[in-house]
């Protein structure tokens, strides 16, 4: 973590991502990720408070957030705008409805 950390990594990219840090200990990536969870998080605040930089894969995160909520945003109004369009389409099937009642009647008078 440290050499990653102070900008001296031997063995990757230098990234501060999992995989570099991976690659700087020798060890599996997936091993990082499920057997030493505390590792993951321990490296990951550390890029925080120590870089002010917030990590890739956060980053990734919140934009996946910002897309679904832009998506949220719209179905909604595509769901109310739908629902306007029954409303109407219901309205106009009652009128004809109305309508064709009437001329039947007065074409039975």
């Amino acid at each position: 973590m440290d050499r990653l950390l102070n900008g001296q990594a031997t063995t990757s990219n230098g990234s501060l991502t999992i995989v570099a840090l991976a690659a700087e200990t020798d060890v599996h990536r997936m091993a990082l990720l499920k057997r030493h969870v505390d590792l993951k998080n321990a490296f990951y605040e550390r890029v925080r408070t120590e870089t002010h930089q917030v990590p890739e894969t956060e980053k990734r995160l919140r934009e996946t957030v910002t897309k679904l909520k832009k998506t949220i945003v719209n179905q909604r109004a595509e769901i109310e705008e739908l629902r306007q369009q029954v409303t109407r389409l219901t309205i106009a099937s009652a009128v004809l409805t109305q309508e064709r009642g009437a001329s039947g009647t007065r074409a039975r008078s």
